[in-house]
């Protein structure tokens, strides 16, 4: 029995289909074990959203075929269909974002015949690629991949070349993947793609369709989207937050800046204005929702008034997490070609300024439920405590030992960043 070891990369969507990928080599007759252990073969799959992640993408690359340079080393997912041209020495297969489903065939023709095998595309991918899971060993939270692709093209993001067009995954197939997963006892589903509001503009249906469809599913307890624009929290997706308590109380909304000069620079598809009046609007469904957003510092002309700007925008929305990125450029997409480019120091110093501000908004939210009751997915027990996350996503520490993925409901006595501590 050959043995594989598998490293993930990036986000969520690449999360949901390495899992694939590991099952389907089970299947397979494979034997899964850790990627810094002498393995057979070792899959990396690989992020390119920043430099940062192109330098590890190499880096885990360059030390998969060091560690065994016996071994079968497969590169797939992002900073491959970015760099084509890119090549290493004991690089045996090299898939960018198609063809992931077809690894167990892949690795059977590469040990038939020993020579490097390259599934390289031209052209933005078109068709989605399915996949379906049924079981993540380990995890309390369910992750189900429902759509790709990328229409939006924004100015600083390479996604949309190496993800290809928006597609999505037929309905029956993802009420069926979803109903499986509860009948397996996942009692929280997260729904994930590129560009997860935009389920549907292939198919004869919407995202709000298939969100109805799913808080239906019988015993499903927490349906969570992992993000969504908000020029696609339209009004029959918030009827679904309004009407079902399955949908959980967060929302993933990313800003990216806040500055209307600086969204513009962005082309994203919104001002402030239409923003502030979607979060107000969410807020008076969920008056104590819980909103995470992205956010990118840095940008081509980003002053520091529009920086202190983003900073005021922050806290007046009153987000609870800031995911904070320093802008990194990416060939080919139009902010490369900007004027105006910061030097890293003063990125660097912004991003940390700005974590400062997470940190500052996360205490007060969970602040606010010291002496309250909250409903705990419990999803480990480590020296005698329990560790879990709400549906609005704080993150419990709880004295004592819990069933693991039972839903609990303790009271909150404290605030340890990052924790609320329970009882």
């Amino acid at each position: 029995m050959r043995s594989v070891g598998v490293l993930t990369l990036g986000c969520k969507v690449n999360t949901y289909e390495s899992e694939f990928v590991i099952n389907e080599l089970k299947k397979a007759g494979y034997t899964i074990k850790d990627f810094e252990d002498i393995c057979d073969v070792y899959i990396i799959n690989t992020c390119t959203v920043t430099n940062n992640s192109d330098s590890k993408s190499r880096k885990m690359i360059r030390a998969a075929i060091k560690r065994n340079p016996n071994a079968c080393v497969v590169a797939m997912g992002c900073f491959i269909a970015a760099n084509p041209e890119y090549s290493e020495n004991g690089l045996d297969i090299i898939i960018g974002n198609k063809d992931k489903a077809k690894i167990v065939d892949l690795l059977d023709e590469y040990f038939k015949t020993r020579e490097i095998i390259n599934k390289q595309y031209t052209g933005r991918l078109k068709e989605f690629e399915d996949m379906y899971i049924t079981d993540f060993p380990g995890r309390t939270r369910a992750f189900v991949k429902i759509q790709d692709g990328c229409d939006n093209f924004c100015t600083y993001c390479i996604i949309p070349f190496v993800r290809g067009k928006c597609r999505s995954k037929e309905e029956s197939k993802v009420i069926e993947e979803v109903t499986d997963l509860v009948k397996n006892g996942y009692k929280e589903v997260v729904l994930t793609g590129i560009h997860t509001g935009s389920y549907g503009v292939d198919l004869d249906t919407t995202f709000a369709d298939l969100l109805n469809k799913l808080v239906k599913i019988d015993g499903l307890e927490r349906l969570r989207i992992s993000s969504i624009e908000t020029t696609e929290l339209n009004e029959d997706v918030l009827d679904v937050l309004r009407n079902s308590k399955v949908l959980v109380d967060h929302l993933h909304i990313p800003i990216q800046a806040g500055s209307n000069e600086i969204l513009k620079a962005m082309n994203r598809k919104y001002d402030l204005d239409f923003f502030f009046k979607k979060i107000n609007e969410i807020r008076s469904i969920r008056p104590e929702i819980s909103i995470s957003t992205d956010v990118i510092v840095g940008f081509p002309g980003e002053s520091e008034e529009l920086f202190q700007t983003t900073i005021d925008t922050c806290r007046k929305l009153e987000f609870t997490k800031l995911h904070v990125f320093p802008y990194s450029e990416r060939r080919g997409t139009a902010s490369s070609r900007m004027e105006g480019k910061l030097d890293n120091g003063v990125k660097k110093d912004r991003a940390r300024r700005l974590i400062e501000v997470s940190h500052e908004l996360e205490t007060n939210y969970m602040k606010k439920y010291i002496d309250r009751d909250i409903e705990v997915l419990i999803e480990e027990y480590i020296d005698g405590y329990s560790y879990g996350h709400t549906g609005n996503y704080l993150y419990a520490k709880i004295k004592g030992e819990f069933k693991h993925n039972e839903i609990v409901t303790v009271k909150v006595k404290d605030i340890e960043y990052p924790y609320v501590i329970c009882e």
